[in-house]
């Protein structure tokens, strides 16, 4: 009904805004509890078993690490009797609160919840956990990249990097392909945010601006498995083509925009004398490289060898449409800001 989706959807921007503009460990708890609880109908709305089953799975993470962020604060307010998000000194704290935000944002080896939930979600739920769900988790290790655990951090950035580009090799799920895609970027993200938490941030949103790019265009098609995509260039075809190039900066290669953190990241992490960490990351990332360009392959190159034996979707509307082709525009064209 209207009015729960008007609920949902101001409790999600409450939750998010006052997890990012607090400073106390109370309030940024309560805004990712009021995140959590809004997104859950959004998840479970079809009534699906599979729907059901997502929201569950997301809910007890969801809860697990809010748990464990309370716990690590309160460690620390109790060793220091600083209630100050930017004042997190205690050790076993600063632990705690890495792993916990790794469950948050799904992170390998906090991973496992992640491709499940959004496989069980419809699309527009699915790019809301992928780009607007992390905003919160990520605004808090923002305001502590100081004290955050610099060996676990970068165990955690190459796992999730080798994890996202490993397991998508096999997926034939679109959604279940842009998880693990979504785990390799936070792998990439993760990697650089002691040293440098603005080209961290940088890179999180070329990856939020690319990942809806894909999204809207797959809802627009309604492309939900490989064979789907393979059906989609009959539809829409210049919308293909786009997304072909949008997947390619996706990927990170270089006349487009995602190829501007991976860059700027390697380069950084150079700079920090972690030469072996940035060469590890970039040749993991031609695992999920393989995944992508199968992804293009299928939406521009393969048409279906045969008619199709089922009923014709009617033409989509686009209400969509301004948007989608302005995402997609920055998400190849962006390069040159560098």
């Amino acid at each position: 009904s209207p009015h729960t989706s008007l609920i949902s959807t101001l409790s999600l921007f409450l939750g998010t805004t006052l997890t990012i503009s607090s400073n106390h460990w109370i309030t940024a708890w309560m805004g990712l509890e009021i995140n959590t609880l809004a997104i859950i109908p959004l998840i479970s709305k079809s009534h699906h078993p599979r729907a059901i089953e997502a929201s569950i799975k997301y809910f007890l993470t969801q809860a697990a690490a809010s748990t464990i962020i309370l716990f690590s604060s309160t460690i620390n307010a109790w060793s220091t009797g600083q209630w100050d998000i930017t004042q997190l000194t205690h050790p076993t704290a600063c632990s705690l609160l890495t792993s916990a935000i790794a469950m948050k944002l799904g992170l390998a080896p906090f991973h496992f919840w992640f491709p499940e939930v959004l496989q069980g979600s419809p699309l527009i739920t699915a790019l809301l956990l992928s780009t607007a769900m992390k905003f919160p988790p990520v605004a808090i290790f923002l305001l502590t990249s100081n004290s955050l655990n610099p060996t676990l951090l970068t165990t955690m950035a190459i796992m999730s990097v080798a994890l996202g580009g490993w397991m998508g090799l096999n997926q034939t799920q679109v959604r279940k392909i842009l998880a693990f895609s979504s785990i390799a970027h936070l792998g990439w993200m993760t990697s650089i945010i002691i040293f440098n938490p603005k080209l961290a941030l940088l890179t999180f949103y070329m990856y939020i601006l690319i990942t809806t790019a894909i999204f809207l265009s797959v809802n627009t098609t309604n492309s939900l498995s490989l064979s789907a995509v393979m059906m989609s260039w009959t539809k829409t075809p210049p919308l293909n083509a786009a997304l072909m190039l949008t997947l390619l900066s996706l990927a990170g290669l270089p006349p487009l925009s995602g190829f501007l953190p991976k860059w700027l990241i390697t380069q950084e992490l150079t700079k920090q004398e972690m030469a072996a960490t940035a060469t590890i990351i970039a040749l993991l990332s031609l695992l999920s490289l393989f995944f992508y360009l199968r992804l293009t392959y299928y939406s521009t190159i393969t048409m279906s060898p045969n008619a199709t034996n089922h009923m014709k979707l009617w033409r989509p509307s686009k209400p969509m449409a301004p948007a989608i082709a302005i995402l997609m525009t920055l998400s190849s064209t962006l390069l040159p800001l560098s």
